[in-house]
């Protein structure tokens, strides 16, 4: 069963159309990634998505409801390509602050906070001011507030971009940790790899268009077919054949 749809969405932006005749489904209990170069549509989709603003035209649906209700926000845990902190917290009191904007109690922030800081790898830096954290560490954090109120939908943009190999590696098993429990999850991304790895669908924009869109299964990699050559040819990207 679709949890996130879009069906012929258009948004425009002046004489600008950033999402132009957009359909596509996220089944329950699917990573499906959501790919494209800059420009293509995604970020001003993952916008509808979360309910910031409405389309022209066409319906956007997450569980089958209208993401600008409050009741729908409640099932998305989103996670921004760069978030801005407030520097001066630690990151107990930010996922306070998080965990009370979702309304949950203290004792579940408590117990949730535990847990996720140890997941995410940030076991011995929860006392310290964000100012002195590098990109990486952000993207931890970003990592932890986006699952703190344990939603049934995650929604990332660009959630692998600062990360070194080993947190690349436990974030990639957390989500498939959370899509075996059941989670639907949507992640926008320039890491084709990473995509590949974990995503049963990926779709590929192009101009505010799905271009391409299919399962992981379909581009698995034998040395002439993988996801990154399926990327450039649909985004029109000549390929010089490697001499032998």
């Amino acid at each position: 069963m679709a949890v996130i749809q879009l069906e012929s969405v258009v948004k425009s932006f002046g004489s600008v159309k950033a999402v132009n005749d957009l359909s596509f489904e996220v089944d329950g209990g699917e990573i499906t990634g959501f790919l494209g170069a800059n420009g293509a549509g995604k970020t001003t989709s993952i916008k509808m998505l979360l309910g910031f603003i409405r389309p022209d035209s066409g319906r956007v649906l997450v569980k089958g409801r209208d993401p600008r209700l409050a009741a729908t926000r409640r099932l998305i845990g989103f996670m921004p390509e760069t978030a801005h902190y407030y520097p001066y917290l630690k990151v107990h009191e930010l996922l306070n602050l998080y965990g009370g904007l979702c309304g949950m109690s203290k004792a579940e922030i408590a117990a949730r906070s535990g847990e996720l800081i140890v997941k995410v790898g940030l076991t011995g830096a929860e006392n310290r001011q964000l100012k002195t954290f590098s990109k990486g560490m952000l993207q931890r954090v970003g990592i932890a507030q986006a699952l703190l109120h344990d939603p049934a939908v995650y929604i990332l943009d660009e959630p692998f971009t600062g990360l070194d190999p080993l947190a690349r590696i436990q974030f990639r098993d957390l989500l498939l940790a959370e899509k075996k429990a059941g989670k639907t999850i949507l992640f926008s991304s320039h890491e084709l790899s990473e995509a590949e790895l974990i995503c049963d669908k990926v779709v590929i924009l192009k101009e505010g268009r799905a271009v391409w869109s299919g399962t992981t299964a379909d581009v698995a990699g034998d040395g002439t077919q993988n996801l990154e050559r399926v990327f450039l040819r649909m985004l029109g990207v000549a390929q010089e054949e490697e001499a032998l």
